[in-house]
């Protein structure tokens, strides 16, 4: 068992993941050394924290008992702390949240609970709901061979999956651009900037509003493109991975909870739910890791988008967070309690230089559309 109680076999296949990451940025002309460990112990490193049993180790989220068995809710937005009275079916606020809620799971079934949570947009999730599913590639568009120190990547992703891949992308010689929204930037800027900077300080920051035309022009001139949010929130602009004329090579990264279709690609996911989800969890249950899905899947999307772009790109990838947990949890060891002897924590080295402010590299990034967009 290794530093905060993620199995063995888990950190095993997470190495071979990065030494593949690796290989696949040298092959594009880039170098790229990726420390499985520190990937995904770093964050709880730099801040202090752990899992402690049913409690996240960041806090936010909670193994609940219920009538039939185990569900994950996360309360980490204020919305979601909003919710919990008609969660609970009560018009106050109770001043000890989580003891009431603890008390409302274990009067009803998994099923039950999980879903009225999930009627009120709550993350939540059943353990072991969900099944191990690949990274799914869908042709679209042409090929174009490009080595990595070409390539414009505009990262629309927040948290810490879509981040991270695209600070890997980075840090292989790829040019990535930070996009975040004026009124609502990535809520990883407003707390701990550690955090923050290590997954962007080596992005260029743009700030921009989701219906800009601006954006639409940034979209059409990027090889690669990342974004974690709902399936319909760029449609709903007409700046889908489909809606938008496909750039001979592009590839196109979309990070959900649960997968690109139906009911379940509505969903609301963070990471400590997004692993019981998947059956990622410790004996008792309890967690494991930090937030144990988002690295994990920031590193599979790095895999899997370099692995694209070996061929030519031209593809859309899906990469679910859920369905990454569930395969590192059918990877792993059986559960079991954390010995004492443990390495810990690995704390990232502090980058060159802290992240740029919002909008810092607006001008620069035009330039770099503009010049993209040119007529030859």
């Amino acid at each position: 068992m290794g530093s905060l109680g993620i199995p063995d076999a888990v950190l095993a296949s997470a190495r071979q993941v990065t030494d593949r990451i690796g290989r696949a940025a040298a092959d594009l002309g880039g170098a790229l050394t990726v420390d499985a460990d520190e990937i995904l112990t770093g964050r709880a490193a730099m801040l202090g924290i752990a899992p402690a049993g049913r409690i996240s180790a960041g806090g936010a989220t909670r193994l609940l008992a219920t009538r039939d068995g185990w569900c994950a809710l996360t309360l980490s937005r204020a919305d979601d702390v909003a919710a919990v009275p008609a969660l609970l079916e009560s018009a106050d606020q109770p001043a000890d949240v989580w003891a009431e809620l603890e008390i409302e799971a274990a009067l009803r079934d998994t099923a039950e609970f999980v879903g009225r949570a999930r009627l009120l947009d709550l993350p939540a999730a059943k353990l072991s709901e969900t099944s191990a599913v690949p990274p799914r590639f869908r042709l679209r568009g042409p090929r174009a061979a490009r080595p990595l120190s070409h390539l414009l990547v505009a990262d629309l992703s927040s948290m810490w999956a879509g981040p991270l891949c695209g600070h890997l992308l980075a840090a292989a010689g790829a040019t990535v651009v930070k996009v975040e929204s004026r009124e609502r930037p990535d809520g990883t800027r407003l707390g701990d900037r550690r955090f923050y900077d290590w997954m962007n300080a080596s992005k260029l920051s743009y700030a921009t509003d989701f219906d800009d035309p601006e954006l639409r022009r940034l979209l059409e001139a990027a090889d690669v493109v990342i974004e974690s949010s709902r399936p319909t929130a760029l449609a709903r602009r007409g700046l889908g991975a489909e809606q938008l004329p496909a750039r001979p090579g592009r590839v196109w990264l979309r990070i959900t909870g649960y997968g690109p279709e139906g009911e379940r690609a509505q969903r609301v996911a963070f990471g400590d739910d997004a692993a019981v989800a998947g059956g990622l969890v410790g004996a008792g249950p309890a967690f494991v890791g930090d937030a144990v899905a988002d690295p994990l899947t920031g590193l599979t999307a790095a895999q899997s988008v370099l692995e694209a772009l070996q061929r030519g790109g031209g593809e859309i990838i899906d990469v679910a967070l859920a369905e990454v947990a569930a395969y590192y949890a059918a990877a792993g060891a059986a559960p079991s309690p954390v010995p004492e002897d443990v390495e810990p924590p690995k704390v990232p080295g502090p980058p060159s230089r802290p992240a740029a402010e919002l909008g810092a590299d607006n001008a620069r990034v035009r330039d770099l559309v503009q010049d993209r967009l040119a007529p030859c």
